[in-house]
This record gives structure tokens, C-alpha cells and sequence, in this order.
């Protein structure tokens, strides 16, 4: 999954970009609003963490507007503010949670993870297509009963087909859970994380559609 990190202390934004690709996830880290609104333009997110303090205006002014815009990306506010009117104002102008720095970044991961659960309509950390499995909060996945070792980058691929079970992901969306703005992509990258998936749960698991995408199906055909 990708995520859109604002955060203007390089330090911080350093530390929080490394654990979550250490976690699997991609990462576009930002410093300020001005690129974060140009970001949101270019790219779609499963999720934004905002800081509010940030050098060109206020992170609460700015979640106002990308609720007014529309978007309904799930956002994580990430601020030293820890007064209760704060946060329900933080929660009034459009935000699915909010932590107080500083915070312990397994507590960080868990609130990320209840939050894209309610993203994508499930009230348990395990999503289930078929005999696949993956616990969306532990990042682990099995088939039938047998665990399923996968890099980061394999998770964030499999993940996202996961998401849309049946149904055709295209390369784009694929190529953007997969990538953040500073990685080298190369031409055939998907295709080799594909493959490398297929060798894990099954060759047939995940079907090639040409010219559109791939689509993971709920079991291996024979």
C-alpha cells in the first residue's frame, strides 16, 4: 500500500519512512503542503499520516481542503497538539485518527492498520480470498494452514490484488503500491514480482489480463 507522509523535521520523516518501507508499504515522504497538494495531484494514496505544524500553513487547513475536494483518502494526524480540542478538531475537519508525538511507531502501525481496515470495509486484520490469507496488521500471509514468506515488495503487490479480489487491477496502481517517487523503476519490475508471487501461492493464482492488468482469483484452476 502507499502512503503519503507530510512531515517537515528531517529527522522524523527519515525514521518514519524507513520503518514503514521496512513494513512493506511505499512511502512518498514531503516537507510542506505545496508538495503534498502536488503529490495528491500525480498519485493516489491508501493513506496520508499529517503532520500539523507544518513551514507554508496549517495541516488542519489543509485536510479542509482535500475534504472539500473530495477525497476520502484515509488521513492520520501526527502532531505535539494533545489537547482534547484539538483533536476533536482535528477529527471535525475530516481526519480517521489522530496521535500525539511523541508516539511509539508500533502503536503508529496499528492505528495505520485499523484505519485501512475501515477503508476497505473489514472489521478483522485478516483478509480472506480463497485458501490465501493475509493479516493486513501482523503483514504475514499463508496458504490453507502453511505460512507464506514474502519481501516487502512481494506483500505490497499481493496486497493490493487482495484488495480487489476478482477483479482486474491495472499496472499503474500496481506500479504505485509497488513504488515510491525515489525508486528506480524499471520496465519488467512488476513482472518479475509477479512471477516470484506466483511461485508462492500458486502459478495460477494470479491471472495476467493483456493489456489491462491482473486479476487474483479465489482459487488455483487445475
Amino acid at each position: 500500500m502507499k502512503l503519503l507522509l507530510i512531515e517537515d523535521e528531517p529527522a522524523l520523516s527519515e525514521a518514519l519512512t524507513a520503518m514503514l518501507r521496512s513494513e512493506g508499504f511505499a512511502v512518498d515522504p514531503v516537507a510542506n503542503l505545496h508538495s503534498a497538494d502536488a503529490a495528491t495531484r500525480v498519485s493516489s494514496y491508501d493513506a496520508v499520516l499529517l503532520d500539523l505544524y507544518l513551514p507554508d500553513g496549517d495541516g488542519m487547513d489543509w485536510l479542509r481542503r482535500l475534504r472539500a475536494s473530495g477525497n476520502a483518502t484515509p488521513v492520520i494526524i501526527m502532531t505535539a497538539r494533545d489537547q482534547v480540542s484539538n483533536r476533536i478538531a482535528g477529527l471535525q475537519s475530516g481526519a480517521d485518527d489522530y496521535v500525539i508525538k511523541p508516539f511509539d511507531v508500533q502503536e503508529l502501525l496499528a492505528r495505520l492498520g485499523a484505519v485501512l481496515r475501515r477503508a476497505h470495509g473489514s472489521a478483522s486484520s485478516w483478509l480472506q480470498v480463497g485458501t490465501l490469507a493475509l493479516d493486513l496488521q501482523g503483514r504475514r500471509a499463508r496458504v490453507d494452514t502453511q505460512d507464506i514468506e514474502l519481501t516487502a515488495k512481494e506483500w505490497a503487490v499481493l496486497e493490493k490484488l487482495a484488495s480487489r479480489p476478482g477483479r482486474i487491477v491495472n499496472k499503474e496502481a500496481l506500479d504505485q503500491a509497488l513504488y515510491s517517487f525515489d525508486d528506480e523503476v524499471g520496465s519488467n519490475t512488476l513482472e518479475v514480482y509477479i512471477s516470484r508471487i506466483r511461485k508462492k501461492i500458486g502459478k495460477h493464482r494470479v491471472e495476467t489480463v493483456r493489456g489491462l492488468g491482473y486479476r487474483l482469483v479465489n482459487e488455483a484452476r487445475t
